[in-house]
């Protein structure tokens, strides 16, 4: 009978044996080096399904946390919106895609001379449109996440000139803006060439925690002007989303927006301790 070689038998055994002792009775360490064959066994490669499966569950994870925080941006921070129409010319056309920084008007109110949207919760715009297909749905859902801009119709974009406790007046003998009895010259920075500073006389005073408000193209502009005989023509802080500060579309029109809070460096705050007296 055929004996089994020595490399065969020392095989076998070894793979008979159990456990090895840590140390030996001397105290120096001992290591069992598992076969090729036991080693590979042991840690038996994952299923592809199983690999799959954890690839989705993080994708769905790293989706989630994208929309949680372009949802908190746009809430918080920055939220774009679709221009609609050439009211705002030239500073702003319709098709232009523009920021707003919402973090600014939460922290302070909007200054004379601000860009700002607001919600058109005093029914300045027809009725919006209610989403008809299943894409206006899908739209609507993204702009409110934050993912897309927002182009629905119930914001307007219109040039802060008065804040709370000014007089607002149309016009003096040069055909220019009164603010608290002091002359303001449009012409020549937001103005489009030509363009009267309105051709509606107004005289109002701005309540408290509310704007009056034009657009730049003062004769295609629905504003605070033509909603005053039905005392709905002032914009409440409560209504103001954030200030616009750059186009972002068309390329050939993006850029920051121009900072025209300076016409207004000349004009006083009243304060209220004077308000009712001067013009009550």
């Amino acid at each position: 009978m055929r004996q089994p070689s020595s490399d065969t038998w020392v095989t076998e055994r070894w793979e008979d044996l159990g456990e090895a002792p840590a140390t030996r009775e001397d105290g120096v360490p001992m290591y069992r080096r598992r076969s090729g064959r036991r080693a590979r066994d042991a840690n038996p490669p994952a299923h592809p399904r199983g690999r799959a499966v954890t690839v989705l569950r993080e994708l769905l994870v790293v989706v989630a946390w994208a929309l949680l925080i372009a949802f908190v941006a746009k809430h918080v921070l920055v939220r774009g919106f679709l221009i609609p129409s050439d009211a705002m010319a030239p500073t702003l056309v319709s098709g232009d895609r523009v920021f707003v920084n919402v973090l600014d008007t939460t922290l302070r109110p909007a200054d004379r001379g601000d860009v700002i949207v607001f919600n058109d919760t005093q029914g300045w715009l027809p009725p919006a449109d209610e989403p008809s297909s299943l894409w206006d749905w899908i739209n609507d859902g993204m702009a409110f996440l934050g993912v897309t801009v927002d182009d629905s119709d119930n914001h307007v974009v219109k040039r802060v000139i008065g804040v709370g406790g000014d007089r607002v007046t149309c016009c003096d003998s040069q055909g220019r803006l009164m603010i608290n009895d002091v002359p303001v010259e449009e012409a020549g920075t937001y103005l489009p060439p030509g363009e009267p500073a309105s051709d509606t006389p107004f005289d109002v005073i701005v309540p408290d925690d509310h704007y009056f408000v034009l657009g730049d193209r003062r004769s295609a502009s629905g504003d605070s002007r033509f909603y005053l005989p039905e005392n709905r023509a002032f914009v409440s802080q409560h209504d103001v989303i954030g200030t616009a500060f750059v186009v972002t579309w068309p390329l050939n029109r993006s850029g920051a927006l121009t900072d025209y809070t300076t016409v207004f460096e000349a004009v006083p705050d009243t304060p209220a301790t004077q308000r009712s007296n001067r013009w009550a």
